[in-house]
């Protein structure tokens, strides 16, 4: 994975963000979003995550930035299903628009 892909996340203000990640590798047909559903509950981040057509799967999740960062460390490590060759992914404030984490089709 190259660092220009790296979000950039502020100093902890406290404030919930919202990462938007495209993972891309083996992530498809490997219970990848399954998995991240899960992690994602037992975090206790919203947000979403689904199929792209290209192969990668997008996620968006939303919650208090340590917790984020930590589904960010999960998604590149050996724990996440699948192969992850790279994630591209970009931080904002977090908007608040999930109720829970779901998968979008």
């Amino acid at each position: 994975m190259t660092e220009k892909h790296r979000a950039q996340f502020p100093a902890d203000s406290g404030e919930p963000v919202r990462l938007n990640a495209r993972v891309s590798g083996v992530v498809q047909a490997v219970g990848f979003r399954y998995w991240t559903v899960r992690k994602a509950e037992e975090l206790g981040l919203s947000g979403t995550v689904r199929n792209n057509m290209d192969g990668s799967v997008g996620i968006v999740a939303e919650g208090p930035q340590s917790v984020v960062l930590e589904l960010r460390r999960w998604l590149r490590s050996p724990e996440a299903p699948g192969r992850v060759d790279d994630v591209e992914e970009s931080v904002s404030a977090a908007t608040g628009e999930f109720g829970g984490f779901d998968v979008a089709y």
